[in-house]
């Protein structure tokens, strides 16, 4: 008998642009998963919550786990929000929380919005904290959302995400891989920021600026490139490493951002390229990436015409992470697979995400 679930899902990213909630029925028929997005909400982060968002990494050990509790007090009074105006019947909540310190090789991720206090501010039962089993086994805790990739979108040849960071899912010799592939919208985002600007729309002032050689090069030229998969990078990366080759450059913001482009482009473009099996190919493009229009126009000239970049509906180019992390808590539910170790290098699959029940 088919098994339909009402999950709301629940994703902030490392672009801190806000919380992404999406109520989905997640249906599992026996053979294959489906899903229906009935109603979903940004909510933006205020520039007092971006700011401790961001500078959440040089919080004190208390410091951090206080705030650990506030962001999930913050998170089950906007899921309780969310739910009672919409009059929603849901199984659970599946929340990401917000990642602050990610080194898994240091056997080290954590997601700051605690379960028990969403669960408790809610009055629903949780299930969260999904990165923490796979670094455990030794993986590397993401990417995640290739699970999603695998049930839900697998008429793609690559399903990429444009996130704060981009990162990359496809099946090569029969198995589901998937990286982070290095930046997009937080270097962005980072040099409309210092500008006073929120982020560039549509890419039209990247659209009007020129190519600094220099940043490209040293961009081009970062370690993390050069290493094999499974990797990840979190925002402690970003700020040590690509913040101080952006601040260093004097240049224009419309010179600095269409740096930017070029670069997440060409990055992107040699990872599809390398690992493509056929001589035409589909690809996937969700994340708030995917609505700057002169980032995809970009890249659908660096790869041609042998390759078609899909960009789907606002709806899901926006709640695509918060749809799959709803499908991970189904998953989670049923005791099945939701992280996949060929994604993340962990010794084996696992069925990860501690439930939470409200008090």
């Amino acid at each position: 008998m088919p098994k339909n679930y009402s999950i709301l899902g629940l994703m902030s990213g490392t672009s801190l642009d806000g919380l992404d909630l999406a109520h989905c029925h997640i249906i599992d028929d026996g053979t294959t998963w489906s899903f229906q997005i009935k109603k979903s909400r940004s909510v933006p982060y205020t520039l007092e919550m971006q700011t401790k968002l961001k500078d959440s990494i040089y919080l004190s050990a208390d410091e951090l786990l206080c705030f650990h509790n506030e962001y999930g007090t913050w998170l089950g009074e906007q899921a309780g929000i969310f739910i009672g105006e919409n009059e929603l019947a849901i199984d659970c909540i599946a929340s990401h929380g917000h990642t602050t310190h990610h080194q898994p090789e240091k056997g080290l991720t954590f997601q700051i919005g605690s379960g028990q206090h969403l669960a408790n501010a809610s009055g629903c039962k949780v299930v969260c904290d999904f990165r923490t089993n796979d670094v455990a086994l030794g993986g590397q805790g993401a990417p995640l959302v290739p699970i999603g990739d695998q049930l839900f979108f697998n008429a793609y040849d690559f399903c990429l995400n444009l996130g704060g960071i981009s990162n990359i899912s496809f099946v090569k010799n029969g198995q589901r891989l998937a990286f982070d592939i290095g930046l997009a919208n937080m270097v962005l985002n980072h040099i409309t920021r210092k500008n006073n600007l929120d982020y560039d729309e549509g890419g039209k002032l990247a659209q009007s600026g020129q190519v600094n050689v220099s940043m490209l090069d040293q961009l081009n030229s970062l370690e993390f490139y050069s290493l094999p998969h499974p990797k990840s990078i979190g925002y402690e990366w970003f700020v040590k490493k690509v913040v101080p080759i952006v601040d260093k450059t004097a240049d224009s913001m419309e010179n600095l951002l269409c740096t930017g482009v070029h670069h997440i482009v060409q990055q992107i473009a040699f990872q599809i390229e390398e690992n493509s099996s056929r001589s035409k190919n589909k690809v996937l493009v969700t994340g708030g990436g995917a609505l700057n229009d002169f980032l995809i126009s970009t890249l659908s000239n660096a790869l041609g015409p042998t390759t078609e970049v899909v960009v789907p509906s606002k709806q899901l180019i926006e709640f695509k992470e918060a749809l799959v992390f709803a499908l991970m808590g189904a998953l989670r539910l049923e005791e099945k697979i939701n992280v996949l170790c060929a994604v993340t290098g962990a010794k084996n699959d696992s069925s990860s995400g501690v439930v939470f029940l409200p008090n």
